[in-house]
């Protein structure tokens, strides 16, 4: 019996483990030995639905409105109960769900060392280290490989590498992030997985927005599911305390759960809502190699990308030996180079078209949500005019809590309380005042912000004054300036006291916390007063 290899049901198997009993893939009876008592075991029917998870409900559903109706039907996520019930959105360890299979996200080499990761391997048992060695080996970016799950509640583990994020390379980054979520999703039908945990591939590590990384996360469980729902029971988002609020916003854009929900998410989708796929669309690179590019006299055929694999050596040699001739893409005209000098597009002009439907995208979104807990900070905020009637903005490095605040609303406050006034020029006060590290955002926090900021705040920037200058901050400020941010170094000037700025604004012009006033005559006296010069952060 112990050399017949058994066929066992997936439920069965999560039924054998969470009854602490080591389950073999082979169903040996030598391998099931007692496992020990595991602290929790989570099951799909402890978990709420999508599709009942509470919410306000609609009080009026408007039918008989004809407006409503026309946006009902242009809507490209309507709403689905059948595709609700497919989906729970849960806060936990993955480790610990009984499903058939979890997703782990990790890095090229396989050798992630977070905290999911060494638990996962640790209840795992060696066997799935030495399966990732011997078999596995690399994972490249965008990619997903599947293996036993071994001791672990589920029978699968799904191992995928999302991408590093730059926001000098949005495009790739997404195009990366959206292979890693549908080669995943592939590996799900291939195999018959019914239950999936599915983790957040998008990692802050790799410096990936939340937000932006769960729209395109949810985008294509949607169309996965639209096209392949009798495949699957449920797909189970699970995120910890960072991403579940970013989750809790975006499910319901993608999976409204009634026909309100449906017509509030219309003003809140994103500008960008990918094909009919879920993948990001480039306006700039629309020409696809499709699975048959001879001519077809009956119209296009619809693809099936889960579905079909094609062999591009063998495709293309039937396009060469069949019909080339035939093809639209030989019947163009014009020279592709001559068209290309006429109307020519740099790799500066193309980062730019890029940057500007980021910044567009970002706008958007913090014009809609909800900021009122980084407004209540009062770290940053609009003050009077300069002697130039200028709009002046004030940050307050003290009150800003960099280690613990939402850096992604963070982001969106300072653009919805910025973006009407550097349509102009403006100026910028930074009191530097007894500030902390714990107040210190990382320097690629800063470089990502820049680059995403839309040209203007640059362009229209007239200085920035930094009050309270330490040492450390003028050198951090020279580095940024020099490295990053040259085009602005000029405008930046470091100021020893409060007084340097009343040569420039008015003091009634300026609303500064009191704290900022005692410290600045803890450090020059009551009564100072020294001739206006502006110390620019070259003066070190």
């Amino acid at each position: 019996m112990s050399d017949i290899d058994i066929a066992v049901d997936p439920l069965e198997v999560n039924n054998q483990k969470s009854n602490n009993v080591r389950w073999s893939p082979t169903g040996a009876d030598g391998d099931a030995d007692p496992l020990g008592l595991r602290d929790t075991v989570v099951h799909l029917d402890s978990l709420t639905r999508w599709n009942l998870t509470l919410l306000p409900l609609a009080t009026d559903t408007d039918d008989d409105n004809p407006t409503v109706a026309e946006n009902e039907k242009r809507s490209p996520f309507p709403w689905r109960n059948d595709l609700n019930n497919k989906i729970v959105l849960w806060k936990g360890d993955i480790t610990e769900l009984s499903v058939h299979a979890i997703v782990h996200s990790t890095n090229e080499k396989m050798t992630d060392r977070s905290y999911i990761t060494e638990k996962l391997f640790a209840k795992a048992g060696p066997k799935l280290q030495a399966d990732i060695k011997n078999n596995i080996r690399v994972c490249k970016t965008g990619e997903a490989k599947i293996s036993e799950g071994f001791d672990l509640l589920c029978r699968y583990v799904i191992h995928t590498v999302g991408p590093r994020y730059n926001v000098k390379y949005v495009t790739a980054a997404e195009g990366a992030l959206y292979s890693s979520y549908r080669n995943v999703l592939q590996l799900v039908r291939e195999n018959s997985v019914r239950s999936l945990g599915l983790c957040c591939v998008h990692s802050q590590k790799r410096g990936y927005p939340p937000g932006e990384g769960a729209h395109i996360a949810v985008r294509t469980v949607r169309r996965f599911l639209e096209r392949y729902g009798s495949d699957v029971d449920v797909i189970i988002f699970v995120c910890d305390d960072e991403t579940y609020s970013v989750y809790e916003t975006v499910l319901p854009l993608y999976f409204p759960r009634n026909p309100q929900e449906q017509r509030e998410s219309l003003s809140r989708l994103p500008e960008d809502i990918g094909n009919e796929m879920g993948e990001p669309v480039i306006p700039e690179r629309q020409i696809r190699i499709s699975d048959k590019p001879t001519f077809n006299p009956a119209g296009p055929q619809k693809e099936d990308e889960f579905e079909k694999t094609v062999d591009l050596n063998e495709e293309f040699g039937k396009s060469i030996n069949g019909s080339v001739g035939q093809h639209p893409f030989a019947s163009m005209q014009e020279h592709p180079d001559d068209q290309k000098q006429r109307n020519p597009r740099t790799v500066n002009e193309v980062k730019h078209i890029e940057q500007q439907k980021r910044y567009e995208r970002l706008l958007k979104r913090a014009r809609t949500e909800d900021l009122t807990e980084i407004s209540a900070l009062r770290c940053l905020y609009r003050t009077g005019q300069d002697r130039f009637g200028r709009p002046v903005i004030v940050f307050v490095g003290k009150n800003f809590p960099a280690h613990t605040v939402d850096m992604e609303k963070a982001l969106l406050y300072m653009i919805r309380l910025m973006d009407p006034i550097v349509d102009r020029d403006y100026v910028v006060v930074y009191f530097h005042t007894q500030t902390s590290n714990e107040n210190l955002p990382p320097m690629n926090y800063l470089k990502n912000v820049y680059h995403t900021l839309d040209h203007k705040y640059k362009k229209n920037l007239k200085s920035f004054y930094i009050v309270h200058p330490t040492w450390w901050s003028k050198f951090a400020t020279w580095f940024f300036t020099t490295f990053t941010a040259s085009d602005i170094k000029q405008k930046v000037h470091s100021l020893k006291g409060v007084q340097f700025l009343y040569a420039k604004i008015n003091p009634d012009q300026l609303d500064i916390p009191p704290f900022v006033l005692d410290h600045d005559i803890q450090e020059n006296g009551p009564r100072y007063f020294v001739p206006f010069e502006e110390g620019t952060v070259e003066d070190l």
